[in-house]
């Protein structure tokens, strides 16, 4: 089975399962699948949405059930998490859907939203909103950049021994050193 089979058959599931863990980099490779006809594009939109969907609720109820505990461990940090709960409660469709577009809120951010004591009939419906906002956002651009990437994933056989002959160079380079210094060492503590 070669790789765009393989992309064709199991590229949904994929899709959810890596959008529950990691978001924007699977979302944009999704989109670049879809603009090479490999996967359909709302179908990637809803399988990167319903990924999204499922992380944030994960982290949402974990962050209503242990988020204090979890917190506890950022107390230097407690004025930014008091003033981002207090946001939180002051315009919840604010933060719950712009969590998704803050670099470094992807995980923390529902934890925080949950520990907040926000209603879930609230977080549901808005989470369902931002997921698929971002969703559409990420896909098209992955989309859009296929048109730039698409004529490289053509040669990426290519590009990858390329990158494995760059890597283990630099991994001989690094080992040599690393010996030299050893050796020079011994050297300099045999008084020799």
């Amino acid at each position: 089975m070669d790789i765009n089979s393989l992309i064709a058959h199991y590229g949904y599931a994929a899709l959810v399962v890596g959008s529950v863990a990691e978001g924007e980099t699977i979302t944009l490779l999704g989109g670049v699948a879809a603009h090479q006809g490999l996967l359909r594009f709302w179908l990637v939109v809803a399988a990167v949405a319903l990924g999204g969907m499922i992380g944030d609720q994960l982290l949402f109820l974990l962050g209503r059930r242990l988020g204090d505990r979890v917190l506890g461990h950022f107390s230097r940090h407690q004025k930014k998490i008091d003033r981002a709960q207090r946001l939180i409660k002051k315009r919840p469709w604010l933060f719950v859907i712009g969590t998704r577009f803050m670099y470094g809120f992807r995980i923390i951010g529902p934890l925080l939203i949950g520990s907040s004591g926000l209603s879930p009939r609230v977080f549901i419906p808005l989470n369902i909103v931002g997921a698929i906002v971002w969703a559409l956002i990420f896909t098209t651009l992955g989309y859009v950049g296929g048109e730039v990437v698409g004529p490289w994933l053509h040669t990426l056989d290519q590009h990858l021994k390329h990158w494995i002959w760059l890597i283990v160079a630099v991994v001989v380079v690094f080992v040599l050193r690393a010996a030299i210094k050893r050796w020079l060492a011994k050297d300099k503590e045999t008084g020799e």
